[in-house]
């Protein structure tokens, strides 16, 4: 977990680690991932890094949660009212996708996708989810990683994302 001694860092210090981060994370897989990258461009000790995260693990799950809370703001607050909308859903699975491609954060995304999913654990906080919203959650992020790593199938997936997001609506929970 990222030490409180990171979290009080200066704004613009905090910034240039996690962008540190986020280039040496979306270059390389985390197991090839390595620290002297990371503070050499943040302009940091490698002690201070150890100080500030208890491993390239800690620090990839710190970065990469980040990037998830950034990307999830909207859909979180939709959720929590209840909403069932499944037009919501291919807006919100259509607009990432189609930012993703300007965002600081689309290597690190992809880089996940097809070689870091596997060693992390993710915690969901999924159980509060109606069926129908469970259900939407796993396509819609079946569907960002499909589309993500094969970019010319994206009508394709974002036709069939639509068609049993409706079917879903239909049935009810």
């Amino acid at each position: 977990m990222v030490s409180t001694t990171f979290l009080n860092l200066n704004d613009e210090k905090q910034a240039r680690i996690r962008k540190a981060l986020i280039d040496e994370f979306s270059s390389r897989p985390l197991a090839e991932a390595e620290v002297a990258p990371i503070v050499k461009q943040a302009g940091i000790a490698r002690g201070a890094f150890y100080k500030y995260f208890d491993d390239l693990k800690d620090a990839y799950r710190y970065i990469y949660g980040v990037a998830m809370k950034d990307i999830h703001i909207r859909i979180n607050q939709a959720v929590a009212k209840g909403e069932f909308e499944p037009d919501f859903y291919v807006k919100q699975v259509t607009a990432f996708v189609d930012g993703v491609s300007q965002s600081s954060y689309r290597d690190l995304v992809k880089m996940h996708l097809k070689r870091n999913e596997s060693l992390i654990d993710e915690d969901f906080d999924d159980v509060n989810l109606s069926g129908r919203q469970w259900a939407a959650m796993v396509l819609s992020h079946q569907v960002i990683k499909q589309i993500l790593l094969n970019p010319k199938e994206r009508d394709v997936l974002i036709k069939r994302l639509r068609d049993v997001l409706m079917q879903l609506a239909r049935k009810g929970d």
